[in-house]
């Protein structure tokens, strides 16, 4: 309202004005601007067909597979895949409860040799009820699986993949510091049964011979790769303990061995350091058979 004094009378007239008809939306322009935000970004995940995930600036919805959803259904769905990911599939039945802290897993029925009706030994299934069981999965399944994705031939040879593996677990059974994880009142007294630090210096002397048997050579020399081909300027020699270590221990994959070192990851490298794997892993079995890699 506004005050307009007539000059020809004392009266005081209060006159309506056109501003104050209309009502103000509160930030009309930022509300304006989001909607035209939102719509774009619908109009694009809708005609491209993207199955990517993307958030509404200021609003309690995102865009997924083309469907805008609120964020509370995004995760009840996010949560549902991940339990579905860590639960066991129906052959190892029940018992095995759903763990998505467990990370990835193999699904395995496990064996033993056993006397068949004629006498002979022979390999049976021996798991509990006839039910598959699960082990972790490590970065030789993670290899094999990409192989056989790609409909091509394992990296590694079965022996290979074994002694990595020993020797992963024998690292880590001398890390966790030598504990039994077993009582006191447990225990029996007497000279019957073999000490534990026995097996302890056991595991120690094994695991010396196979890094004897891996040496101190290297397995990426960067002379000879061509700088085109090395990658970045700061790219180091790759040794075997090194990539035994990564590999074996760390569990990575050889693409981010050579991205440790700023190699690059083109055919040819990957190629390369993968028969110097094979070969530590040969020597840590202690035979050089013929080039299998």
């Amino acid at each position: 309202m506004i005050r307009n004094n007539l000059h020809h009378s004392n009266i005081v007239v209060l006159k309506p004005t056109t501003l104050l008809l209309k009502p103000i939306k509160p930030n009309e322009r930022k509300d304006r601007a989001r909607d035209s935000i939102m719509a774009r970004m619908e109009r694009k995940m809708l005609n491209t067909g993207n199955a990517a995930t993307a958030e509404y600036p200021g609003q309690n919805r995102i865009v997924r597979d083309g469907h805008a959803i609120s964020r509370l259904e995004a995760e009840r769905q996010r949560i549902a895949k991940l339990k579905g990911d860590a639960t066991p599939p129906a052959e190892c039945g029940w018992l095995i409860p759903s763990a998505p802290g467990r990370g990835g897993f193999v699904t395995f029925m496990p064996a033993s040799m056993q006397l068949n009706a004629k006498g002979k030994w022979e390999k049976q299934p021996s798991g509990y009820a006839g039910r598959h069981a699960v082990r972790a999965a490590d970065v030789f399944d993670q290899m094999i699986a990409a192989a056989e994705r790609a409909k091509k031939g394992w990296p590694l040879t079965p022996g290979q993949i074994a002694i990595g593996r020993r020797y992963r677990d024998l690292v880590e059974w001398r890390a966790a510091g030598a504990i039994k994880c077993s009582t006191i009142d447990g225990r029996v007294a007497g000279s019957g049964e073999r000490d534990f630090m026995d097996a302890y210096l056991s595991a120690g002397r094994e695991l010396d011979g196979m890094r004897r048997r891996i040496g101190t050579g290297i397995a990426m020399q960067v002379r000879r790769i061509r700088p085109s081909q090395r990658g970045k300027a700061e790219a180091v020699p790759i040794r075997d303990s090194v990539l035994i270590e990564m590999v074996c221990i760390q569990q990575k994959h050889l693409s981010d061995v050579l991205k440790a070192h700023y190699w690059s990851t083109y055919g040819g490298n990957r190629k390369a350091i993968r028969e110097a794997l094979c070969a530590a892993l040969d020597r840590m079995i202690g035979y050089l058979p013929e080039k299998r890699c």
